[in-house]
């Protein structure tokens, strides 16, 4: 009964574009949900942005992805394209530190689209709740267009 009064927390998009299945996503690894669950974003912008509020707890060295442990201790991992490791860096900048806390909407790392596609990579984006442990209820805005810092992607609850 009190399962019902259990509060619903939301993610915006961290990048412009539209949503995706995670089963949709040509690798086995993250359309398997071994790295986490939620969802994928077919995206068109420049501009990565935090998707809730919360810390910074890593951005790879190579700036293609970042985790943030948000405020009601849901850990997000934001993975920027697909085998996009390998560019070691070239076409992504970052735009704050990392530990830096963050708010939903607030720019975190910059693409250079043009070079990641000419390089042949996607720039398909990964959300991943990565202590699906702690969750409960993940449902994704699937085949939604949205907007940076805008837009809801997906809902969930805490166990």
């Amino acid at each position: 009964m009190l399962e019902f009064f259990r509060k619903n927390y939301k993610l915006v998009a961290p990048v412009d574009g539209k949503v995706i299945d995670l089963t949709e996503v040509p690798d086995p690894v993250f359309a398997g949900k071994l790295v986490g669950d939620g969802i994928a974003i077919d995206s068109t912008g420049d501009i990565i942005v935090a998707p809730a509020d919360g810390k910074l707890s890593v951005i790879f060295g190579t700036n293609h992805g970042f985790g943030i442990v948000l405020n009601n201790d849901a850990e997000v991992l934001v993975h920027i394209g697909l085998d996009t490791v390998a560019l070691e860096g070239k076409g992504f900048e970052r735009l704050v530190r990392e530990g830096a806390n963050v708010k939903a909407g607030d720019a975190v790392i910059k693409i250079n689209r043009e070079y990641i596609i000419s390089e042949g990579y996607s720039l398909i984006t990964l959300v991943l709740f990565t202590n699906l442990e702690t969750l409960k209820d993940i449902y994704g805005n699937i085949g939604a267009k949205v907007k940076a810092g805008t837009d809801v992607i997906l809902e969930y609850k805490l166990k």
